[in-house]
């Protein structure tokens, strides 16, 4: 995720090309998976409709494969047959004596000739049914059923293929998008490669964390294969250490080749550990905590431990990929389009820009996601504004840390999975009241601390804003429409409602139909724009590149987009390839700070039960901050969850406050040194030239102009932290305060 020069990144080599395509593959085998059942279930359902025959008692699941013939005779003369069976009984009881002595003691049976008959006619008549039967299954197998079905079981094959070795499959995702960014030098850290010595200090570090981590991988396998208890599936062993091979060869190469259009003597060592990957740093650490405790297996024990919740980082990686699919499009252009006219200021639209913010941030998966997608956007409009780059800044990183609690946000889901204490439905009924409170308090923040406060604001007229506004809805009125029709056909057509659990297989879809969509609609405008530039021309007698109107000015960061839909794809997939190797290597990495965590039972140095509840909500509002100040928001509540959570509940914390808590929690501590970690983020989507340049514009200003755009998104997650946190409390402790309880009226179960 970092940024490098481009000569250090692989993009356009044969490597990049593998990566694009094999992740590309993979993301599309995991949609495969996400939806398998749901496709299997409909495919059948419409092979009944289209293929059945009631009246003739032909279901679809007998036409799925050819039929085998019946092998009895249904031509058996009944007749004949008793009168065989009998003359052979008769025969049989006038045979000489001498047998054996135990049948002897059961002495003759009278041959029922009724009951033969009975048995046989039986048996005739299934047999010659089972043979009607296998003439109308041969008689319904048409050409287009066979096609139907073969793209049924196929199909099936393949989504029983995908469900079967989703281990593997994450692994080989791990390995292919990991690698190449190791190679691009795109993990994330503390601040981006510039110099000579940034990139060597990164391509170091990772060598060794890798040969640290390949290590412990070979003895977690050789413990394993010793252990003398079967094991599951040695291939996720050897691709364990496939992936920290892979991660220690790339490594090596850019030890020995690292980029070469840099210049040697910039930069000190001092520096380049700034520019050290997080996941390096976390590794080391970790490795030598387990090697010095003569537990080497441990990193690779507790790395694999990402296998038990697997269906969140496959999900994730579809909300990367999604977000920057959307990151391609120009919706967000278009809604600018519309907030526009109203000549807002930028505490007024930065506001609306928040609000707006919080249902992608919610689809993102994560709040980290979302500024990787669209925080670029948000800078560079609310700079478009009149904004201060320190607040353009503030609001980039604070755009991330609002949605998360918003329905279908991937960390709730998650939640909600690991603690059966909680339900989404409650956890999503709260994150709404949770949502206004942090945007209002963010608004209310920027006012209080505008930097032309005094200043009147200049807002459009009513009059003059709304039709200007209504022209330009126009333009989303097609995009609505087609995201209604692919939610409508996932619905009614596939019975698959856009929910939490769906989200993850859905949003892909539609985000490139969406984009396959723009850009055309994009190809058109600018055909006609050329179109009517070519007839002005004509008419006034001006050349073609001289004042004819052209198209409105696109804002800078358009620039980045590609214009046609396989471009657009593709530079999305390369994007995806980089942030699915930096993000879900950091959320690998967290589950071994977990194992430290557990291994050192530092949890058993707190008291488990505190004086009071409002002593083990400040203990825990502490810890919940400083875990989200190191670690990646995913793994940390793997670890809350068997940590933390009981602690809570044993001190009489309520489990949908205790967690509503500590989403807000962790989003403060994305905000906060040492990691911060949207921050890091923002820095590097805005990039280090803009930071650079905001950083002498306030150079000699105020305490709070040098630093505001860490000290608001933070005072305003403290506030907000705070109420979540005690709010409740004051209320269910404090009788004049009860009275608030029947203002909400939340869901007590429901996923």
């Amino acid at each position: 995720m970092s940024t490098s020069s481009t000569s250090s990144s692989p993009g356009r080599s044969l490597f990049g090309w593998l990566a694009n395509i094999s992740t590309l593959t993979l993301l599309i085998l995991i949609l495969v998976i996400s939806t398998g059942e749901m496709m299997h279930g409909q495919l059948l359902k419409f092979g009944e409709v289209l293929f059945s025959d009631p009246g003739q008692q032909v279901q679809y699941f007998l036409l799925r494969a050819d039929p085998e013939k019946p092998s009895c005779d249904p031509n058996i003369n009944v007749d004949q047959e008793v009168a065989r069976q009998e003359a052979a009984a008769a025969s049989k009881s006038s045979a000489p004596a001498g047998g054996d002595d135990i049948d002897d003691l059961f002495g003759s049976k009278k041959f029922d000739a009724a009951a033969v008959r009975e048995s046989l006619t039986a048996t005739v008549k299934n047999c010659k049914d089972r043979h009607v039967m296998y003439d109308h299954i041969r008689a319904h197998i048409t050409p287009q059923l066979k096609a139907y079905r073969t793209l049924e079981t196929s199909f099936f094959t393949l989504f029983k293929f995908g469900a079967d070795n989703r281990a593997m499959i994450l692994l080989i995702l791990l390995t292919v998008t990991a690698s190449y960014t190791t190679l691009g030098f795109h993990h994330i850290s503390l601040r981006p490669a510039r110099y000579l010595r940034d990139f060597q200090a990164q391509a170091t570090a990772m060598l060794v964390c890798s040969l640290m981590m390949l290590y412990s991988s070979i003895r977690y396998y050789q413990i394993s294969m010793d252990s003398g208890v079967p094991v599951d599936d040695p291939r996720v062993y050897v691709m364990w250490m496939v992936l920290f091979g892979s991660l220690a060869a790339v490594s090596a190469f850019r030890v020995i080749r690292p980029p070469k259009s840099q210049e040697p003597t910039k930069g000190t060592w001092i520096r380049a550990l700034e520019a050290v990957p997080l996941i390096s740093t976390l590794g080391i650490f970790t490795s030598v905590y387990f090697f010095l405790h003569d537990h080497p297996s441990g990193p690779a024990i507790y790395a694999n431990k990402i296998l038990d919740f697997i269906s969140l980082p496959l999900a994730l990686a579809l909300h990367i990929w999604a977000g920057m699919l959307f990151k391609q499009s120009r919706m967000v252009d278009l809604f600018m389009n519309i907030m526009r006219p109203w000549k807002l200021s930028p505490e007024a639209l930065t506001y609306i820009i928040l609000l707006a913010a919080g249902l992608p941030t919610a689809y993102a998966g994560v709040s980290s996601v979302f500024v990787i997608a669209a925080g670029a956007i948000v800078y560079h409009e609310v700079r478009a504004v009149g904004g201060t780059s320190q607040y353009a800044l503030a609001a980039t990183a604070m755009s991330g840390s609002l949605g998360v609690v918003l329905s279908p946000s991937l960390l709730v889901v998650g939640i909600a999975a690991l603690n059966r204490q909680v339900t989404t439905a409650q956890l999503f009924y709260w994150g709404f009241f949770v949502f206004a409170l942090t945007s209002t308090a963010f608004f209310i923040a920027s006012q209080i601390h505008r930097h032309n406060r005094h200043q009147r604001a200049n807002v459009a007229s009513p009059f003059v804003a709304i039709p200007a506004m209504l022209r330009e809805m126009k333009a989303v009125i097609p995009y609505v429409l087609v995201v209604g029709a692919i939610a409508m056909f996932y619905s009614h057509v596939l019975d698959t409602p856009f929910n939490e659990i769906s989200a993850p297989s859905i949003l892909p879809i539609m985000m490139l139909l969406v984009l396959v969509f723009d850009k055309k609609i994009q190809a058109r405008e600018t055909a006609s724009r050329n179109f009517a530039a070519v007839g002005a021309a004509a008419v006034n007698a001006v050349p073609l590149d001289g004042a004819a109107a052209g198209p409105k000015e696109e804002p800078a960061y358009a620039a980045q987009r590609q214009k046609t839909a396989s471009g657009a794809i593709s530079a999305a997939t390369t994007e995806t390839v980089e942030h699915v190797g930096a993000y879900i290597s950091l959320m690998l990495f967290t589950q071994l700070v977990s194992g430290v965590v557990e291994r050192s039972e530092i949890m058993t140095m707190a008291p488990q039960v505190f004086p009071n509840v409002w002593v083990a909500m400040t203990f825990l509002v502490i810890a919940k901050v400083i875990l989200g100040m190191v670690m990646e928001p995913l793994g940390a509540i793997v670890l809350v969850s068997s940590t933390l959570a009981p602690m809570a509940y044993a001190n009489g914390i309520e489990p949908v406050h205790f967690w509503m808590m500590v989403l807000v929690a962790f989003e403060l501590g994305y905000l906060l040194p040492p990691v911060a970690l949207n921050q890091l983020l923002t820095r590097q989507v805005v990039g280090e030239a803009e930071i650079d340049k905001s950083d002498a514009e306030v150079a000699g200003a105020t305490f709070y102009r040098r630093y505001e755009r860490w000290i608001l998104p933070c005072l305003v997650m403290s506030i907000s932290l705070a109420i979540v946190a005690y709010g409740p409390l004051l209320v269910q402790h404090v009788d004049s305060l009860k009275f608030i309880e029947g203002w909400f009226h939340a869901p007590a179960s429901g996923r």
